[in-house]
């Protein structure tokens, strides 16, 4: 193994399990928030679920290997919740218009901050193995 093969290697390591580490804060995020949705927003408390369910599946995944596909699901989950996030916070979503302009929330600041780090590790790491060399992270996760 030379010296930039195990450099490669820790980098990736050190990567997946950041992302793991931020799936899983994802899915404990929106577990914490999901007693109450059964009762205000039901379809949302099953959507909670399949973003919960998914986070684990990918955590899993990105355990085991270093797979576009799950670098990919790995974006997409967390920028699947912000989206729904930014929605609830400006015009709503069928019931559920009481959380309009509350931006303050401190487990959607947590939400914020974790996915929003989660999509810019995975879109880096896809880029990376694309072999796209546009953004200034992308060096840093290859330095």
């Amino acid at each position: 193994m030379t010296n930039e093969t195990i450099a490669r290697a820790v980098r990736d390591g050190i990567a997946r399990t950041t992302a793991v580490v931020g799936l899983a804060g994802v899915a404990l995020i929106h577990l914490l928030d999901l007693p109450g949705k059964f009762d205000e927003t039901p379809y949302l408390a099953w959507l909670y679920i399949g973003l919960i369910l998914g986070c684990i599946v990918v955590a899993a995944a990105l355990v085991r290997d270093s797979d576009p596909r799950a670098w990919t699901a790995a974006a997409l989950l967390p920028l699947g919740a912000l989206v729904g996030y930014m929605l609830t916070r400006t015009v709503g979503l069928p019931q559920a218009m009481d959380d309009i302009g509350n931006w303050a929330e401190p487990l959607g600041l947590a939400s914020l901050f974790v996915e929003g780090s989660l999509v810019t590790l995975s879109c880096a790491m896809l880029a990376s193995v694309s072999g796209v060399r546009r953004f200034a992270l992308v060096e840093a996760v290859r330095a």
